[in-house]
């Protein structure tokens, strides 16, 4: 019977492997970061990204196996991000994932990074299903109704800027070293969060959809007005801006769950880390008698646990990919029930 699972993710900049045990169980999480790599360019530059994979893929999966105190052979399963994210980078993934599946003899399963974000919650918390799901990322924002460990409906997704890309464009424009998201968090704490009224795209619209990238411009056409800010406008700045994304992102997963009549929530992907973020969901949904679940930071950053969890699930259920699975750069909006994509070569 499966129980062992070893989940590989390597989308974008953080190499990670990590073993897990019956779906809930982390045994081990191994992450190799790249922040300091890409923080002289103010972003992830693919390139160097996919070239550190490769260094990185095999002592991080050695180490993940170290930690759990078990032997590659141990494994009965073998999970794999397959997308979205940088190609070259899943490229690195994909073909150890299936490398090791074959000489093993497991079945090997080929996970969507989007799904995975909100198993993660399966890993600390007992989430009731169905539930509303929000992954807010760097590179995506999405709104789904998750009816069980493994059906995902899509409702709604950016029609432009993610979330997260809102706020480090926000940090370039303000000077702010990187990641940016981070440090307009940490600024924003000290300032109104009421002193410039930037805008709430869609917060009222029946679309499910986001946009960030005008809250974006018009903080370009605010700098331009108001060039140099201060210390205190700085502050002002950022805790406006943050409150404007934070509200919206809020607001629309609320009534995503009013529509669809569920009780429960679940907010992750990196931006879930946003203590601002955190704190009014859990204000707003404990007024609405919504239960609220936030997966632990370390599990919301780009991690293999999650992908190791959603991994064991859809292998229980007799779900695996062929070995000419191939990973794919940009999420593709089409489901099927239990089946996760369409067309996506499992």
């Amino acid at each position: 019977m499966l129980s062992l699972v070893l989940g590989i993710e390597s989308s974008c900049d953080e190499t990670a492997a990590a073993v897990i045990k019956d779906g809930r169980t982390v045994l081990s999480s191994a992450v190799a970061s790249q922040i300091a790599i890409h923080k002289e360019f103010g972003g992830v530059v693919p390139e160097l990204a996919s070239r550190k994979h490769v260094e990185n893929i095999i002592p991080v999966i050695i180490e993940a196996l170290g930690k759990a105190d078990v032997e590659l052979t141990d494994i009965e399963g073998i999970a794999v991000t397959k997308g979205p994210g940088l190609i070259g980078c899943l490229m690195v993934g994909v073909s150890t994932a299936k490398a090791i599946a074959f000489s093993l003899g497991v079945p090997l399963i080929g996970i969507d990074h989007l799904e995975a974000h909100l198993a993660a919650a399966y890993l600390e918390h007992d989430v009731p299903f169905p539930f509303i799901g929000l992954v807010v990322s760097g590179g995506h924002t999405s709104l789904y109704l998750v009816k069980s460990h493994i059906e995902f409906e899509l409702l709604g997704k950016t029609r432009d800027d993610a979330a997260g890309e809102a706020f480090d464009k926000a940090a370039k424009l303000l000077g702010l070293s990187y990641p940016g998201g981070v440090e307009i968090d940490r600024i924003a704490k000290e300032g109104d969060r009421d002193a410039i009224p930037f805008p709430r795209p869609f917060k009222t619209s029946s679309s499910f959809d986001f946009s960030f990238s005008g809250i974006k411009t018009s903080l370009v056409y605010y700098l331009k007005k108001n060039p140099d800010p201060d210390q205190n406008q700085l502050k002002e700045i950022c805790a406006s801006y943050q409150e404007a994304i934070v509200e919206t992102l809020v607001e629309k997963t609320l009534a995503a769950a009013s529509k669809n009549r569920v009780k429960a929530v679940v907010i992750a992907g990196g931006v879930a880390c946003n203590s601002r973020l955190r704190e009014l969901a859990n204000e707003r949904f404990e007024e609405e008698g919504i239960s609220l679940f936030i997966p632990s930071p370390k599990y919301c950053t780009d991690n293999a646990a999650m992908i190791g969890a959603l991994g064991f699930y859809r292998l229980k259920e007799g779900e695996s990919s062929e070995l000419r699975l191939t990973p794919y750069s940009i999420s593709r909006p089409k489901y099927i029930r239990g089946r996760g994509l369409v067309s996506d070569n499992n």
